[in-house]
């Protein structure tokens, strides 16, 4: 899954006040970086941002001898998360919710249980002869890549394991639906960190679980942001996948060959992840889910945009053009989330990418701001322009005409899907 200390700043260069999937395989990062500012911009409440630490956290303070150091954490990088489990207990409760669809959710439940993938994760000693053929930059930015995935399955495995313990009592079928995508999320996270051996480093998970600070959503959040880092991931492998069977040349290593299976799983959690959304009309018919569901497709999609636009080099070791790969992920991902979401961002509108081009912009003056041998203070004033003209652009995007969409009505105490 996922995927949230400054205004509407997506960069750990774009300091602003204010506290706080693969966006670029971030889950739920890119919903945080933007959190605050609604409240600010619009007169309404912004997501929690309450950042606690793991409760473990003094009982290791370094990762074990021998693995990779984590990566520096910033406002782009996969956060772990946690929630409001009391809440969220009570929106899936059948005794107080009358819209809980326990039939939809006994099909999600025997789909996970049929685990599809179970043998899929198999590697092969090409996994070792193709990391051993990939050296220089291309092997920093290819270990970049195994280590950010990682962390962003490993965050998705942690937020489901939790919600699988706390809901055992008031839906165990549902409890159990989020135990399997636990499951999938581990061995997504394992399969990584694998492919991080054949060059020789290894993250070490256990540290990250204790080390890391998780960030707090409110339910309605997390089902909002997990939904699109299920969607947006499996629009990303997909497409990978599609690109390089019909370019081989390409597929420079063996991972990208699980892709076409692996992106089921994604599919399916964001699949379940909306049926858990009209269990609640509220989180897909009042006004102010147009405004949240808007927010975070803004927030996802830039992020995901700002990130892959700094690691260029990736995508065209893999024989794509960054800005259309990730212009076909959004439209795609965005068609999706217009099925079940109340509203969505006018993705097809020219102006939207003259916006996103513009942000990249932005993001990479305020990056060579900050790598200047400027004081500080000199640097600081430098950056404040640029600054706020990246929010402004947010916010215009943010403001241009929306597309309304949703599929859902509700009539009797049960949602019903309207074609």
């Amino acid at each position: 899954m996922a995927a949230l200390a400054s205004s509407l700043a997506v960069s750990s260069r774009v300091t602003m006040p204010s506290a706080a999937v693969m966006a670029s395989s971030g889950r739920l990062s890119a919903a945080s970086s933007f959190a605050p500012s609604l409240k600010a911009s619009f007169g309404c409440a912004a997501p929690s941002s309450r950042v606690v630490m793991a409760a473990a956290a003094a009982g290791k303070d370094k990762p074990r001898e021998g693995s990779k150091e984590p990566a520096q954490e910033t406002l782009l990088t996969p956060r772990f998360y946690t929630t409001d489990f009391d809440e969220m207990e009570a929106l899936f409760n059948r005794e107080i919710n009358p819209y809980v669809n326990q039939v939809e959710f006994d099909a999600c439940l025997e789909e996970f249980r049929a685990d599809y993938n179970q043998t899929h994760f198999v590697r092969s000693p090409e996994f070792k002869e193709a990391a051993d053929k990939i050296q220089g930059r291309e092997r920093e930015i290819f270990v970049e890549f195994l280590e950010r995935s990682c962390t962003a399955e490993f965050s998705g495995f942690l937020l489901y394991k939790e919600l699988g313990r706390r809901l055992k009592k008031t839906n165990p079928c549902i409890a159990e639906i989020f135990t399997l995508m636990s499951r999938d999320e581990a061995r997504h996270a394992g399969f990584l960190n694998k492919a991080l051996s054949d060059f020789n480093l290894s993250l070490d998970l256990g540290f990250l679980t204790k080390a890391r600070k998780y960030t707090f959503f409110k339910p309605q959040y997390i089902l909002y942001a997990t939904f699109l880092s299920e969607k947006i991931g499996y629009w990303r492998y997909i497409t990978i996948c599609r690109h390089l069977n019909a370019n081989p040349e390409f597929a420079c290593y063996p991972i990208f060959g699980k892709f076409e299976n692996w992106c089921q799983d994604e599919n399916r959690h964001g699949d379940f992840i909306t049926a858990m959304l009209k269990c609640y009309p509220k989180f897909l018919t009042s006004w102010d889910s147009k405004l949240w569901a808007r927010f975070f497709c803004l927030s996802v999609y830039v992020t995901m945009y700002l990130n892959d636009h700094q690691r260029a080099a990736f995508y065209n070791n893999l024989g794509l053009d960054v800005k259309q790969f990730d212009l076909h992920v959004i439209k795609e991902t965005n068609k999706t989330s217009a099925r079940i979401f109340p509203a969505v961002l006018d993705t097809e509108n020219p102006e939207f990418e003259r916006k996103l081009d513009h942000l990249v912009q932005l993001h990479q003056s305020i990056i060579a701001t900050d790598a200047s041998t400027a004081p500080d203070l000199v640097k600081r004033l430098q950056k404040l322009p640029l600054q706020a003209a990246f929010v402004g652009e947010l916010l215009a995007m943010y403001l241009m005409t929306p597309v309304d969409s949703g599929s859902v009505e509700f009539a009797d105490n049960e949602p019903r899907i309207v074609y």
